[in-house]
Protein backbone atom coordinates (compact mmCIF):
# COMPACT_ATOMS: atom_id res chain seq x y z
CA UNK A 1 0.00 0.00 0.00
CA UNK A 2 2.78 2.41 0.94
CA UNK A 3 4.79 1.52 -2.17
CA UNK A 4 1.76 2.08 -4.39
CA UNK A 5 1.26 5.49 -2.80
CA UNK A 6 4.90 6.42 -3.42
CA UNK A 7 4.64 5.25 -7.04
CA UNK A 8 1.55 7.40 -7.51
CA UNK A 9 3.33 10.47 -6.13
CA UNK A 10 6.23 9.83 -8.51
CA UNK A 11 3.93 9.43 -11.53
CA UNK A 12 2.90 12.19 -13.93
CA UNK A 13 -0.52 12.46 -12.25
CA UNK A 14 1.08 12.71 -8.80
CA UNK A 15 3.45 15.41 -10.00
CA UNK A 16 0.54 17.31 -11.53
CA UNK A 17 -1.29 17.12 -8.19
CA UNK A 18 1.70 18.31 -6.16
CA UNK A 19 2.27 21.29 -8.43
CA UNK A 20 -1.38 22.40 -8.53
CA UNK A 21 -2.37 24.55 -5.51
CA UNK A 22 -6.01 24.53 -6.64
CA UNK A 23 -6.10 20.71 -6.73
CA UNK A 24 -4.52 20.50 -3.28
CA UNK A 25 -6.99 23.03 -1.85
CA UNK A 26 -9.98 21.27 -3.46
CA UNK A 27 -8.77 17.86 -2.26
CA UNK A 28 -8.29 19.21 1.28
CA UNK A 29 -11.81 20.68 1.40
CA UNK A 30 -13.34 17.51 -0.05
CA UNK A 31 -11.37 15.32 2.38
CA UNK A 32 -12.51 17.38 5.39
CA UNK A 33 -16.16 17.25 4.27
CA UNK A 34 -16.00 13.49 3.62
CA UNK A 35 -14.24 12.84 6.93
CA UNK A 36 -16.81 14.83 8.91
CA UNK A 37 -19.66 13.07 7.06
CA UNK A 38 -18.30 9.52 7.46
CA UNK A 39 -17.33 9.96 11.10
CA UNK A 40 -20.22 12.23 12.06
CA UNK A 41 -21.08 10.00 15.00
CA UNK A 42 -17.66 10.74 16.55
CA UNK A 43 -16.96 14.27 15.29
CA UNK A 44 -20.36 15.94 15.65
CA UNK A 45 -20.87 17.65 19.03
CA UNK A 46 -24.52 16.54 19.17
CA UNK A 47 -26.77 13.88 17.68
CA UNK A 48 -29.47 15.90 15.87
CA UNK A 49 -31.64 12.80 15.37
CA UNK A 50 -31.79 11.84 19.06
CA UNK A 51 -35.17 13.26 20.09
CA UNK A 52 -34.41 12.81 23.78
CA UNK A 53 -31.62 15.40 23.62
CA UNK A 54 -33.57 18.09 21.74
CA UNK A 55 -34.87 21.08 23.65
CA UNK A 56 -37.52 23.25 22.00
CA UNK A 57 -36.41 26.17 24.16
CA UNK A 58 -33.14 26.16 22.18
CA UNK A 59 -34.92 26.41 18.81
CA UNK A 60 -33.73 29.05 16.32
CA UNK A 61 -30.75 30.16 18.38
CA UNK A 62 -28.30 32.27 16.36
CA UNK A 63 -24.62 31.33 15.91
CA UNK A 64 -22.33 31.49 18.93
CA UNK A 65 -20.81 34.87 17.99
CA UNK A 66 -24.22 36.58 17.83
CA UNK A 67 -25.69 38.49 20.78
CA UNK A 68 -28.17 35.76 21.75
CA UNK A 69 -25.97 32.88 20.67
CA UNK A 70 -24.68 30.05 22.82
CA UNK A 71 -21.25 28.42 22.80
CA UNK A 72 -23.09 25.09 22.98
CA UNK A 73 -24.28 25.58 19.39
CA UNK A 74 -21.47 27.00 17.28
CA UNK A 75 -23.55 27.61 14.12
CA UNK A 76 -26.91 27.99 15.86
CA UNK A 77 -29.95 25.74 15.89
CA UNK A 78 -32.90 25.07 13.61
CA UNK A 79 -36.64 25.23 14.27
CA UNK A 80 -36.55 21.98 16.30
CA UNK A 81 -33.57 22.89 18.44
CA UNK A 82 -31.12 20.72 16.48
CA UNK A 83 -27.50 21.83 16.36
CA UNK A 84 -26.84 23.12 12.82
CA UNK A 85 -23.19 22.00 12.81
CA UNK A 86 -24.12 18.45 13.75
CA UNK A 87 -27.03 18.41 11.30
CA UNK A 88 -24.63 19.47 8.52
CA UNK A 89 -22.33 16.52 9.21
CA UNK A 90 -25.15 13.98 9.32
CA UNK A 91 -26.89 15.58 6.34
CA UNK A 92 -23.69 15.57 4.27
CA UNK A 93 -23.33 11.85 4.99
CA UNK A 94 -26.74 11.18 3.45
CA UNK A 95 -26.07 13.42 0.45
CA UNK A 96 -22.68 11.78 -0.20
CA UNK A 97 -24.07 8.25 0.08
CA UNK A 98 -26.89 9.00 -2.35
CA UNK A 99 -24.53 10.79 -4.74
CA UNK A 100 -21.75 8.18 -4.73
CA UNK A 101 -24.07 5.15 -4.98
CA UNK A 102 -26.07 6.69 -7.83
CA UNK A 103 -22.84 7.53 -9.70
CA UNK A 104 -21.52 3.99 -9.27
CA UNK A 105 -24.77 2.54 -10.60
CA UNK A 106 -24.78 5.03 -13.49
CA UNK A 107 -21.21 4.01 -14.34
CA UNK A 108 -22.11 0.32 -14.21
CA UNK A 109 -25.06 0.74 -16.57
CA UNK A 110 -23.52 3.37 -18.84
CA UNK A 111 -20.12 1.70 -19.29
CA UNK A 112 -21.73 -1.68 -20.02
CA UNK A 113 -24.19 -0.31 -22.57
CA UNK A 114 -21.56 1.97 -24.12
CA UNK A 115 -19.15 -0.93 -24.61
CA UNK A 116 -21.91 -3.04 -26.12
CA UNK A 117 -23.05 -0.28 -28.49
CA UNK A 118 -19.56 0.67 -29.63
CA UNK A 119 -18.18 -2.84 -29.98
CA UNK A 120 -21.15 -4.61 -31.56
CA UNK A 121 -22.55 -1.74 -33.63
CA UNK A 122 -25.51 -2.38 -35.92
CA UNK A 123 -29.06 -2.20 -34.63
CA UNK A 124 -27.91 -2.48 -31.01
CA UNK A 125 -25.86 0.69 -31.39
CA UNK A 126 -28.68 2.49 -33.20
CA UNK A 127 -31.27 1.51 -30.58
CA UNK A 128 -29.14 2.47 -27.57
CA UNK A 129 -28.11 5.81 -29.08
CA UNK A 130 -31.73 6.69 -29.93
CA UNK A 131 -32.62 5.82 -26.33
CA UNK A 132 -29.85 8.16 -25.16
CA UNK A 133 -31.22 10.90 -27.45
CA UNK A 134 -34.68 10.47 -25.91
CA UNK A 135 -33.26 10.69 -22.38
CA UNK A 136 -31.22 13.78 -23.24
CA UNK A 137 -34.24 15.53 -24.76
CA UNK A 138 -35.75 15.93 -21.29
CA UNK A 139 -34.15 17.89 -18.44
CA UNK A 140 -32.53 15.48 -16.01
CA UNK A 141 -34.15 17.08 -12.96
CA UNK A 142 -37.64 16.67 -14.46
CA UNK A 143 -37.02 12.99 -15.21
CA UNK A 144 -35.69 12.44 -11.69
CA UNK A 145 -38.65 14.36 -10.26
CA UNK A 146 -41.08 12.18 -12.24
CA UNK A 147 -39.43 8.92 -11.19
CA UNK A 148 -39.19 9.97 -7.55
CA UNK A 149 -42.83 11.15 -7.55
CA UNK A 150 -44.09 7.92 -9.12
CA UNK A 151 -42.03 5.87 -6.68
CA UNK A 152 -43.43 7.71 -3.70
CA UNK A 153 -46.97 7.33 -5.05
CA UNK A 154 -46.47 3.58 -5.46
CA UNK A 155 -44.99 3.19 -1.97
CA UNK A 156 -46.73 5.85 0.16
CA UNK A 157 -46.03 4.11 3.47
CA UNK A 158 -42.65 2.73 2.52
CA UNK A 159 -39.73 2.49 4.89
CA UNK A 160 -36.95 5.06 4.71
CA UNK A 161 -34.74 2.51 2.95
CA UNK A 162 -37.22 2.26 0.07
CA UNK A 163 -37.35 6.06 -0.17
CA UNK A 164 -33.57 6.17 -0.45
CA UNK A 165 -33.71 3.45 -3.10
CA UNK A 166 -36.26 5.37 -5.16
CA UNK A 167 -34.12 8.51 -4.98
CA UNK A 168 -30.97 6.64 -6.04
CA UNK A 169 -32.81 4.99 -8.96
CA UNK A 170 -34.18 8.37 -10.07
CA UNK A 171 -30.69 9.90 -10.19
CA UNK A 172 -29.17 6.78 -11.76
CA UNK A 173 -31.64 6.64 -14.64
CA UNK A 174 -30.82 10.23 -15.58
CA UNK A 175 -27.04 9.86 -15.29
CA UNK A 176 -26.09 6.73 -17.22
CA UNK A 177 -26.52 8.40 -20.63
CA UNK A 178 -23.33 10.48 -20.42
CA UNK A 179 -21.26 7.39 -19.60
CA UNK A 180 -22.81 5.37 -22.41
CA UNK A 181 -22.14 8.03 -25.05
CA UNK A 182 -18.60 8.66 -23.81
CA UNK A 183 -17.65 4.98 -23.70
CA UNK A 184 -19.34 4.28 -27.02
CA UNK A 185 -17.30 6.98 -28.77
CA UNK A 186 -14.02 5.73 -27.26
CA UNK A 187 -14.90 2.10 -28.08
CA UNK A 188 -15.51 2.95 -31.73
CA UNK A 189 -11.89 4.14 -31.88
CA UNK A 190 -10.39 1.28 -29.87
CA UNK A 191 -12.14 -1.60 -31.63
CA UNK A 192 -10.24 -0.96 -34.87
CA UNK A 193 -6.80 -0.90 -33.28
CA UNK A 194 -4.24 -3.64 -33.76
CA UNK A 195 -4.42 -5.15 -30.26
CA UNK A 196 -8.16 -5.79 -30.68
CA UNK A 197 -7.62 -7.33 -34.13
CA UNK A 198 -4.86 -9.53 -32.70
CA UNK A 199 -7.14 -10.70 -29.90
CA UNK A 200 -9.85 -11.59 -32.44
CA UNK A 201 -7.38 -13.53 -34.60
CA UNK A 202 -6.22 -15.59 -31.61
CA UNK A 203 -9.83 -16.58 -30.88
CA UNK A 204 -10.51 -14.50 -27.77
CA UNK A 205 -14.24 -14.28 -26.98
CA UNK A 206 -15.91 -10.92 -27.77
CA UNK A 207 -16.97 -10.37 -24.15
CA UNK A 208 -13.42 -10.97 -22.96
CA UNK A 209 -12.11 -8.51 -25.54
CA UNK A 210 -14.64 -5.90 -24.44
CA UNK A 211 -14.00 -6.10 -20.71
CA UNK A 212 -10.38 -7.27 -20.59
CA UNK A 213 -8.83 -5.30 -23.46
CA UNK A 214 -11.08 -2.42 -24.53
CA UNK A 215 -12.59 -1.27 -21.22
CA UNK A 216 -9.28 -0.40 -19.45
CA UNK A 217 -8.39 1.88 -22.37
CA UNK A 218 -11.66 3.84 -22.27
CA UNK A 219 -11.88 4.38 -18.51
CA UNK A 220 -9.85 7.60 -18.43
CA UNK A 221 -12.68 9.88 -19.61
CA UNK A 222 -15.11 7.87 -17.48
CA UNK A 223 -13.17 8.62 -14.28
CA UNK A 224 -13.16 12.32 -15.06
CA UNK A 225 -16.88 12.25 -15.85
CA UNK A 226 -17.64 10.29 -12.67
CA UNK A 227 -15.75 12.79 -10.50
CA UNK A 228 -17.76 15.69 -11.89
CA UNK A 229 -20.98 13.65 -11.84
CA UNK A 230 -20.67 13.11 -8.08
CA UNK A 231 -21.17 16.83 -7.55
CA UNK A 232 -24.06 16.86 -10.03
CA UNK A 233 -25.73 13.90 -8.28
CA UNK A 234 -25.40 15.60 -4.88
CA UNK A 235 -26.96 18.78 -6.25
CA UNK A 236 -29.76 16.75 -7.90
CA UNK A 237 -30.45 15.01 -4.59
CA UNK A 238 -30.50 18.38 -2.82
CA UNK A 239 -32.89 19.75 -5.44
CA UNK A 240 -35.28 16.82 -5.10
CA UNK A 241 -35.14 17.03 -1.31
CA UNK A 242 -35.76 20.78 -1.49
CA UNK A 243 -38.85 20.08 -3.62
CA UNK A 244 -40.09 17.55 -1.07
CA UNK A 245 -39.60 14.31 -3.03
CA UNK A 246 -36.11 13.42 -1.83
CA UNK A 247 -35.00 11.76 1.37
CA UNK A 248 -37.56 11.52 4.19
CA UNK A 249 -37.73 14.35 6.77
CA UNK A 250 -36.71 11.94 9.52
CA UNK A 251 -33.27 11.65 7.90
CA UNK A 252 -32.70 15.10 6.43
CA UNK A 253 -30.00 15.68 3.85
CA UNK A 254 -28.50 19.05 2.93
CA UNK A 255 -31.38 19.70 0.53
CA UNK A 256 -33.97 19.01 3.24
CA UNK A 257 -32.14 21.31 5.67
CA UNK A 258 -32.13 24.08 3.07
CA UNK A 259 -35.86 23.61 2.45
CA UNK A 260 -36.63 23.78 6.18
CA UNK A 261 -34.49 26.87 6.63
CA UNK A 262 -36.05 28.58 3.62
CA UNK A 263 -39.25 29.07 5.64
CA UNK A 264 -37.32 31.18 8.16
CA UNK A 265 -35.00 33.01 5.77
CA UNK A 266 -37.01 36.24 5.69
CA UNK A 267 -37.84 36.20 9.39
CA UNK A 268 -34.25 36.76 10.47
CA UNK A 269 -33.09 33.17 11.09
CA UNK A 270 -30.74 33.17 8.09
CA UNK A 271 -28.32 30.63 9.57
CA UNK A 272 -30.83 27.76 9.26
CA UNK A 273 -30.61 27.79 5.45
CA UNK A 274 -27.30 29.58 4.78
CA UNK A 275 -24.98 27.06 6.47
CA UNK A 276 -26.44 23.99 4.66
CA UNK A 277 -26.16 25.99 1.43
CA UNK A 278 -22.52 26.81 2.13
CA UNK A 279 -21.80 23.14 2.89
CA UNK A 280 -23.44 22.07 -0.37
CA UNK A 281 -21.45 24.65 -2.35
CA UNK A 282 -18.16 23.59 -0.74
CA UNK A 283 -18.71 19.91 -1.55
CA UNK A 284 -19.89 20.53 -5.12
CA UNK A 285 -17.19 23.11 -5.89
CA UNK A 286 -14.32 21.04 -4.49
CA UNK A 287 -15.41 17.92 -6.38
CA UNK A 288 -15.82 19.90 -9.61
CA UNK A 289 -12.36 21.43 -9.23
CA UNK A 290 -10.90 17.96 -8.66
CA UNK A 291 -12.66 16.77 -11.80
CA UNK A 292 -11.20 19.65 -13.80
CA UNK A 293 -7.71 18.90 -12.50
CA UNK A 294 -8.09 15.17 -13.24
CA UNK A 295 -9.22 15.95 -16.79
CA UNK A 296 -6.10 18.02 -17.40
CA UNK A 297 -3.81 15.55 -15.63
CA UNK A 298 -5.00 12.61 -17.76
CA UNK A 299 -4.74 14.58 -21.00
CA UNK A 300 -1.34 13.73 -22.56
CA UNK A 301 -1.44 16.85 -24.73
CA UNK A 302 -1.29 19.09 -21.63
CA UNK A 303 1.68 17.37 -20.00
Amino acid sequence: MKQALFRWFDSDVGHSFRTSPMAILAASIAAICVFCAVFAGFVAPHNPFDLTTLELSDARKPPAWAAEGSSKYLLGTDDQGRDILSALMYGARISLVVGVVSVLLSMLIGVGLGLLAGFRGGWIDAFLMRLCDVMLSFPAILVALLIAGVGRAMFPNAHDTVAFGVLIVAITLTGWVQYARTVRGSTLVERNKEYVQAARVTGVAPLRIMFRHVMPNVMGPVLVLATIHVATAIITEATLSFLGVGVPPTSPSLGTLIRVGNDYLFSGEWWITVWPGVMLVLIALSVNLLGDWLRDALNPRLR
